[in-house]
Formats: C-alpha cells, structure tokens, sequence
C-alpha cells in the first residue's frame, strides 16, 4: 500500500538530533536499535529543551531498555485478533489495523512491539479484514486504526472507507489519529473532501500537552470541524508530561478551543519499554477531581484504564459518595464540602 509522501525526511537517528540539540548521542543510539526513533520537522519545532514534556514523548530514553515484568502485548491484542490486522474485542466493534506507518513514534506507544518492524500491511491483509467485517453482522462500528490510517495517500483511504459504507450493518466508522498533532500538514481540504463523503465519520485525535496545539494544528482540526467531522481526543496520561491538574486542564481547554471534544484520558498501559511512563491510579482519579470542579463539563473527559489480558476498557472516576444511610446519601463536592441528598 503506497504510503504518504510527506513524512519521508522524519529526523532518524542521533546525528539529525544534535544539529539542534547539544546532548550525548550514545544512548540514544543504543535504544534506537531495539526501538526506531522518528519525529516529524514539525513537531521537533515545538521542542524546547531536551526531557522537556514534547521531549520526552519524542525522544528515545535508556529507561526504555530497563528489564522489569512489563510485556509487549499486556492487552492481549494478538490472541484477540480472528485475522491478521483486525482486532475483535467487543460484540458491536473492530479495530481494524489499515496502516503500519506513523509520523512519528511515541515512546510510549501501545503497539511498541511493532513499532519501525516494517509489519507491512498489504492489499492481502486490507481484504481479509473486510472480508471479516462482511461476514460478521454484529459489528456496527469500525475504528480505523495502525500505524495511523492518515499515512495512507488519499485513494488508498478513499478505497477502504467506499468498501466500509457498503457494508450494510457497518453504521459508523472512526479515525484514530494523530496526524492532526504530528504532522498536521497532512490534513487537506481533499482528505476532509473524501472522508466528509462516507458520513457518520468520527475522528479521534491524540493530544497530550499544551504545547502540541499550534497554529498549524488549529488549522489541521478546522479544515476537518468544517468538512463535519466530529472531533474526539485521547489523551494519554504520562509522568512527568502532563500529570499535573494544571496542564491537564490548559490542554483540555485548548481543545475545545480548537473544537476537539476531550475524550479520553489513557492510564498508559503496561507496555514493556514505557515503565517509566507508569504513575499511580490515585494521580489520575486527582486529576479528575480537579477538572470536575474547575472546567465546564464539556472539557471533561472519562478517565479510562485497558484492563491487560484483553478485559477491555473501564471507567474510573473519583467517588464523592462519602456514605449512604438510605433515604439520605452524604456527597461531597470537589472542594470537598459534604451536602446531604435525598436517595431515590
């Protein structure tokens, strides 16, 4: 499958870095090769100094290399999988896998074991995975996914959603992407063009700091707002990037800003080579806490862990129950007042 043309001079490797950026190649030479390293010219322009949070996502870290009781498919994704590149976890829904290229690798990705492997995804693969969607009546919604689906070129995306919307039980299909963020120059009113034709198309984008809604980004989410296609985000929670209530509401508010509906916010999974992303439960039920009381509700997203073992996602959310003596129940609020409420 042809893939976009756009990303191809993407900094590699060591050498491009320390043109812009004094810092001891050697380490991240050593984690380069057990996990490749890419970042787009532009988001490397929002990098301020190195370990800063644009940093740290982008970057490789020897962290990455420490030995500890993560695994590499924690979410059992593979046994989940009926054919190569589709993932059938719930009765209504696939996950289907239509890219193996992204713009740039994050450190903490989900999918670091296939990251750079080159898993190529090719017309075979594409076929097999409608076939399956045909064949399986209950799935009413399919998420396009990879890789990122938007580094396919305009024709192969547009052959895949055409192929999609005939399939009579198939209702509505996402996008998840973070192309929007990375390489937002990719977003064309052409790409909003083919994709406005094959309606109700979601898109979920993948925002993380503040810092990454420039502009640019703006522009990339406008042109697709504009074209009708409801826009989510899926924040994922990291150390020492965004797990501070006061970063976490400045970007959830710049979402809605550039009318992207904050979606989700990931605890990060359990990936092996993303340990030192990892931070307790408690610091994201904090959080929410925190942007409960202090944003409208439309800036609020549902904090969600990916129970390992393929159990799928669950909510969490702070309990403001304190206690319950029926017909009375005492709540408190996010500053922490208790008020009484009638139970039923």
């Amino acid at each position: 499958m042809k893939k976009h043309s756009m990303h191809q001079d993407s900094i590699t490797n060591s050498t491009q870095l320390t043109d812009h950026f004094q810092i001891d190649p050697k380490s991240i030479d050593l984690v380069i090769q057990k996990y490749p390293m890419k970042i787009t010219h532009h988001y490397l322009s929002l990098i301020k100094k190195p370990g800063d949070s644009l940093w740290k996502q982008a970057v490789p870290d020897s962290k990455e290399l420490e030995i500890n009781e993560l695994t590499d498919d924690p979410l059992d994704e593979s046994r989940q999988s009926p054919t190569p590149n589709l993932i059938h976890r719930y009765p209504d829904r696939a996950v289907f896998l239509v890219s193996d290229q992204c713009a740039m690798y994050c450190r903490y990705c989900m999918r670091k074991r296939r990251t750079g492997q080159d898993v190529l995804v090719d017309q075979n693969f594409i076929e097999k995975g409608i076939e399956y969607i045909q064949n399986h009546k209950k799935i009413r919604d399919v998420i396009l996914s990879g890789g990122d689906p938007l580094m396919l070129d305009d024709n192969a995306l547009d052959s895949i959603l055409k192929r999609l919307k005939k399939i009579d039980h198939v209702e509505i299909i996402r996008i998840h992407t973070r192309i929007p963020c990375v390489l937002p120059h990719r977003i064309t009113h052409d790409l909003a063009d083919i994709i406005q034709k094959y309606h109700p198309v979601y898109l979920n984008t993948h925002f993380n700091h503040p810092d990454e809604i420039t502009p640019e980004s703006k522009q990339a989410c406008t042109i697709l707002a504009n074209a009708g296609i409801p826009l989510g985000c899926q924040t994922v929670l990291l150390k020492g990037v965004n797990d501070s209530p006061e970063i976490m509401q400045k970007l959830m508010q710049k979402l809605v800003q550039i009318r992207v509906k904050p979606y989700y916010i990931h605890h990060p999974d359990p990936v092996r080579g993303t340990g030192h992303f990892r931070l307790p439960i408690q610091t994201g039920l904090k959080i929410m806490e925190y942007l409960q009381g202090n944003i409208s509700g439309l800036c609020v997203p549902r904090y969600m862990i990916d129970l390992p073992g393929g159990g799928g996602k669950v909510p969490l959310q702070p309990d403001y129950v304190e206690q319950s003596n029926s017909p009375r129940l005492m709540v408190r609020n996010y500053k922490g007042e208790l008020f009484e409420y009638p139970d039923g």
